[in-house]
């Protein structure tokens, strides 16, 4: 079986994803900047949804591939290519590594700059709450001793093993949006609590550690 073949029976995944053809560099380059905000990934041009083989040109989807991942990306994101051939028909890999640099924006429709992350066979966009996390986690926080009395309250609401959306937790907390934000940060951070981003919304629940444990 053919590199291209096992590619392709694996289907589309969260570092994988397939591609009739480049009509747009700016929707491309979400896909682009999600893989290297999340685990990195393989884009496939040339394969249907289904899988099927379709072949393209692969120097003239590299211009647009290259031009979104220079131009549509901030800051740029680095590809790697290579062509694989299918009988008669041609197919573009792109190559993107998980970057140490995130996070990756591009624009939306309405030419906003967000930040897209994947998941499963997703191009999702993040939000701040998970932004804060990648910037504590380079800038390093160590978790404390013992919380104040104000985190095992902001704790104690996770106690049911609810899944809980941001404006809930705005309203259940109490406190002012900026602290529950920050201490989201602190806590998905330090594994106490997790996030879970899916195309139905971004939720929050305990994680695996337990707070008493701490």
């Amino acid at each position: 079986m053919s590199t291209l073949k096992s590619y392709i029976l694996q289907g589309e995944h969260q570092t994988q994803d397939f591609k009739f053809r480049v009509d747009d560099a700016k929707k491309i380059a979400r896909t682009i900047s999600a893989f290297a905000n999340t685990d990195g990934g393989r884009l496939l041009i040339g394969v249907k949804d289904n899988g099927k083989v379709v072949g393209v040109d692969p120097e003239e989807e590299f211009h647009i591939i290259q031009g979104a991942a220079d131009l549509f990306c901030s800051p740029p994101v680095p590809i790697q290519t290579a062509i694989w051939q299918d009988d008669h028909k041609l197919v573009l890999e792109v190559i993107v590594e998980s970057s140490p640099l995130r996070p990756h924006k591009s624009k939306d429709d309405e030419g906003i700059w967000k930040t897209y992350v994947r998941r499963l066979d997703h191009t999702l966009i993040a939000n701040k709450i998970l932004v804060g996390v990648w910037t504590l986690s380079k800038r390093g926080v160590n978790q404390p001793q013992q919380f104040s009395e104000e985190e095992i309250s902001f704790l104690k609401l996770f106690e049911a093993s609810e899944k809980y959306t941001l404006s809930r937790l705005y309203r259940l907390s109490e406190m002012k949006k900026s602290k529950v934000d920050h201490l989201l940060k602190l806590f998905i951070t330090w594994e106490i609590l997790e996030m879970e981003i899916t195309p139905e919304g971004t939720f929050y629940s305990s994680g695996v550690k337990r707070a008493e444990d701490s």
